[in-house]
């Protein structure tokens, strides 16, 4: 008879996206992962596999709780630039403000694994791509209600809006001077008039 478990599947996966999301995938050992879920290594590779993909699936989670959200407010109905100028205000307060300095799980795992890891770059561009469509799709519907020109480039746009707001993040990681990210933030709303 198959012995049941003796931990939540679920809470120990969160607690491992923690961990990475603070230390980082190089810097989180096994040794890390079994005293943070309080499981032992066998149960770890049991259930999850090895560090990779344990890392993996937690990229996957934090995924599936930021990008819906994301998308959710840009797809209220009315008027939609205020809804991507709250978006960008949000980003510059996540990288200007964030204590400690965590950034963002997606962006920490550009700099840190996709060169090397395929399947890492794969989750980022995932990312990256639906929030680049979330973003063209708010933008299109900006432009089809006369909020911006009939001549604007909606997927251009957002792809601008995509690289400031990831600048935004790799800035706040780092010790950085709180009035660079505001300025940018400042000059993607400007871009929105």
């Amino acid at each position: 008879m198959a012995r049941t478990k003796e931990f939540d599947p679920d809470v120990a996966l969160q607690q491992a996206l923690e961990l990475f999301w603070e230390r980082g995938y190089a810097a989180t050992s096994m040794a890390d992962l079994v005293e943070r879920l309080g499981i032992a290594r066998a149960s770890v590779y049991a259930t999850f596999g090895g560090k990779r993909e344990l890392f993996l699936r937690a990229l996957e989670r934090y995924l599936e709780t930021t990008d819906p959200r994301i998308a959710e407010a840009l797809s209220r109905p009315g008027p939609v630039l205020p809804a991507v100028r709250a978006l960008i205000d949000r980003y510059a307060d996540e990288a200007g403000r964030e204590r400690p300095r965590l950034g963002c799980l997606v962006v920490n795992t550009a700099v840190e694994l996709a060169a090397r890891d395929a399947e890492a770059a794969r989750l980022v561009e995932a990312s990256w791509s639906f929030l680049e469509a979330s973003l063209t799709s708010a933008l299109t519907r900006a432009r089809m209600q006369g909020e911006l020109p009939a001549d604007a480039d909606p997927r251009a746009l957002a792809r601008l809006l995509l690289v400031i707001f990831q600048g935004m993040r790799v800035l706040g990681r780092a010790p950085a001077e709180e009035s660079r990210i505001r300025d940018a933030a400042q000059q993607a709303r400007a871009l929105l008039t």
